[in-house]
């Protein structure tokens, strides 16, 4: 049976999720997708400057755990970069902090925008 994924805590959704070159072959190049945890990595680290500890601590996760996701997106924003494909923030296993999960007898969870269904515990 496979272990169960463990829930990150994301600050909050980027304001966009998408974003890339502007031309008119666009359409025929496959966008390269990055889950929305990889995206706070990149936040965490690069922007407000955390340590990859300081970033495991915050998003509630191990620091091997955020090595992975920020290394894997890196790969993504150098692909993108690089090979002039659009980059498409989305899905995940992810909570957004300070949200509560409404608890109810009818066993019904919440869906994060692109995200997976988190059910009820």
């Amino acid at each position: 049976m496979p272990r169960p994924r463990k829930w990150k805590n994301v600050h909050a959704l980027p304001g966009n999720e998408r974003f890339g070159p502007i031309d008119c072959m666009q359409e025929e190049r496959e966008p390269v997708e990055m889950l929305v945890e990889e995206y706070e990595t990149i936040r965490l680290i690069d922007r407000e400057g955390l340590t990859q500890s300081e970033a495991a601590e915050r998003m509630d996760v191990s620091r091997a755990t955020v090595q992975r996701l920020y290394g894997d997106a890196r790969t993504k924003l150098a692909e993108s970069l690089i090979k002039g494909r659009t980059l498409v923030i989305r899905g995940g296993d992810f909570q957004l902090c300070g949200e509560r999960i409404h608890r109810s007898g009818e066993g019904r969870g919440r869906r994060h925008r692109h995200g997976r269904r988190r059910e009820d515990e």
